[in-house]
């Protein structure tokens, strides 16, 4: 969940790690610290808040000039984000400093028996044990990675370790289980992060760690070996994008920006999908076509934003290859003894790779024998390393916590996944299968022009900025719009929303209906599915005699529904199942739009993350 930054070089450490995690700051702005190493000490620095916070403090007190440093920004889980507890933490000498990304589920035994043996442990973090335990360790273990190595042995959890040491000046040491580390390869100069946006202003040649492994990192060199000391093998690749990519572009917020890009990503997505002939091709494919023509069943799990994805993917795989699909939230599937064998493909939806929830879920299918697929934004990452088969949505850097662009990449590869199984089994045709990559190419264009006239929907936002509650209605694929769309209002302007499948209104929710609380609903086209969308018309009407003020997104020339809408936002006619790529975006604009109203940041909205890493 945090962001961490290693550096090892000739230029001001200081410089490049607070760069770094000021690119890394979506992954957690609880507090921020930096140690760098200096004249044969460390020198430190740490506060709560933002990084602002620490920028400040580092003008009133500037660290000592050095070349080799490691910086932090926290997501808290123990202890309550303050200075103390903000990282790095520092053994009882002060000769080692250590940033954690992660949780260590034995710690409190681990800090137990530190404190028997007369350590004094400063703060509430689990981190803090681990600089107790390295000091533990260098006398026999003559070094710092032999130290981490042994440290590393005795802890349980997932974890993402960085630590530097005065009797080696020279050298980043760090170590990685279940959370992500990277390597970041340059001329003299050497990175390591959570994530390659820290170091691509310097270098997009880059080293992706693997399981249990620990890096030992200086100016020209890194040497990797796994926990017990043997040479172990890692993934290098090349970031196909650059350091603009991940900046503001004149966008008051990288959300907004990440609006804008949707169009390119969903273009991006698509690209080189279908050959000449027709067929499609995923990117890594270790699943023959008789494996898939033996799937009988096919389940997804993903959470947050990326389960919404997986609840449309579930309407266009059963209706398309004509298997049956479940769809699972990651962060419960484990527990509750599902039923997989051989015959079972799990597709796993997330943006980073790296969601923790998602992982687990990925090794206990694997475990049960089930086939694995993946659909990931970042190249390189734990959940497509461990799957059979991998489809990357190429929406390029996302910043803001709140997901936009890639979501809307997330619908496109699972469309791609569901028409690939429907073409392996034989269930469509070429022609067909070439038929709705043609609607595909077509949405590009169709995103652009919702957001060239979503300006009525930034109106109507901010005419709620005083509301308490904001409900959302959805038929078919529009349910899990609706989710998304309530999802997106909690997550930025902290307000209840809740999203609802508008046949179950009569069921209950409808009790909450009085006059004047706002309700979104999603129109499904009258063309495609007309029974839905004569039922959902009958909705507004139910909640407009009940003094509901109406907010219907409908696409272009469907007039039925003008008489009943308090505000109408037209989106472009489309295939029924494709709606959702254009039916979302005024859903993320309202949000945005809202939240900025009532003074949210919405890059960094309270309490959550970019990259959730921890269960």
């Amino acid at each position: 969940m945090c962001g961490i930054v290693g550096y090892v070089g000739d230029r001001p450490a200081l410089d490049v790690v607070v760069d770094g995690l000021a690119r890394l700051e979506y992954r957690g702005y609880d507090s921020a610290g930096v140690a760098v190493l200096a004249g044969g000490t460390i020198d430190s620095a740490k506060r709560a808040g933002k990084l602002a916070n620490l920028r400040a403090a580092l003008e009133e007190r500037p660290l000592a000039e050095g070349t080799v440093g490691i910086g932090h920004t926290r997501w808290a889980t123990h202890g309550a984000p303050t200075d103390v507890n903000a990282h790095p933490h520092l053994d009882c000498t002060g000769s080692v400093a250590v940033i954690h990304n992660g949780i260590i589920e034995n710690f409190a035994t681990l800090r137990r028996d530190l404190e028997e043996r007369g350590h004094e442990l400063l703060s509430e973090t689990d981190t803090e044990a681990v600089a107790h335990l390295l000091e533990e360790e260098m006398p026999e273990a003559g070094g710092l990675a032999e130290a981490m190595r042994r440290v590393c042995r005795k802890l349980e959890g997932a974890f993402t370790l960085l630590a530097v040491d005065t009797a080696d000046p020279g050298a980043v040491v760090a170590a990685r289980r279940n959370s992500p580390l990277v390597v970041g390869r340059g001329d003299g100069e050497n990175f390591l992060a959570s994530d390659v946006a820290a170091f691509i202003a310097h270098t997009r040649d880059a080293v992706e760690l693997g399981q249990d492994q620990v890096v030992e990192l200086r100016r020209d060199s890194f040497t990797v070996t796994d926990f017990f000391g043997h040479p172990a093998a890692y993934n290098e690749y090349h970031v196909d994008w650059d350091a603009s990519a991940a900046e503001k572009g004149g966008y008051d917020y990288f959300m907004l920006k990440e609006i804008a890009e949707q169009p390119q990503a969903v273009a991006d997505t698509l690209l080189g999908r279908a050959g000449l002939d027709g067929t499609l091709a995923l990117d890594e494919m270790r699943l023959s076509d008789e494996d898939l023509r033996d799937i009988d069943k096919i389940v997804i799990v993903a959470c947050g934003t990326a389960s919404h994805a997986g609840m449309i993917a579930k309407y266009a795989i059963e209706h398309w290859s004509r298997l049956p699909c479940e769809m699972e939230l990651a962060s419960e599937f484990r527990y509750r003894d599902p039923i997989l064998d051989r015959q079972t493909l799990v597709i796993a939806i997330s943006q980073s790779g790296e969601t923790m929830d998602t992982l687990m879920a990925v090794r206990h299918a694997k475990e049960q024998g089930a086939r694995l697929l993946s659909i990931c934004n970042v190249n390189g990452s734990s959940i497509p390393r461990e799957c059979d088969a991998v489809l990357y949505t190429h929406a390029g850097p996302e910043v803001a916590v709140a997901s936009t662009k890639a979501f809307l990449t997330q619908l496109v590869a699972v469309y791609l996944v569901a028409l690939y199984l429907a073409q392996v089994r034989g269930i469509k045709y070429t022609d067909e299968i070439t038929a709705v990559i043609s609607q595909l190419a077509a949405m590009p264009e169709k995103v652009e022009k919702v957001l060239d006239i979503v300006e009525p929907v930034r109106e109507v936002a901010r005419s709620l900025a005083s509301e308490k509650c904001v409900l959302f209605l959805g038929r078919h694929v529009g349910f899990p719009v609706a989710l998304e769309g309530a999802l997106k209002l909690k997550e930025l302007a902290y307000m209840h929303a809740e999203g609802f499948a508008a046949g179950e209104l009569k069921h209950g929710p409808i009790a909450l209906i009085e006059d004047g609380v706002p309700v979104v609903v999603v129109v499904p086209s009258p063309r495609g599915r007309s029974v839905l969308h004569n039922k959902i018309v009958s909705n507004i009407q139910e909640i407009r005699a009940r003094g509901a003020r109406t907010i219907v997104i409908a696409e272009e020339g469907d007039e039925a529904v003008v008489q009943y809408a308090d505000t109408l936002i037209r989106i472009p006619d489309v295939p029924t199942l494709l709606q959702p790529l254009v039916s979302t975006v005024p859903l993320q604009v309202f949000a945005c739009e809202l939240a900025t109203a009532k003074g949210h940041d919405v890059d960094q909205p309270r309490n959550l993350a970019k990259s959730v890493t921890v269960e």
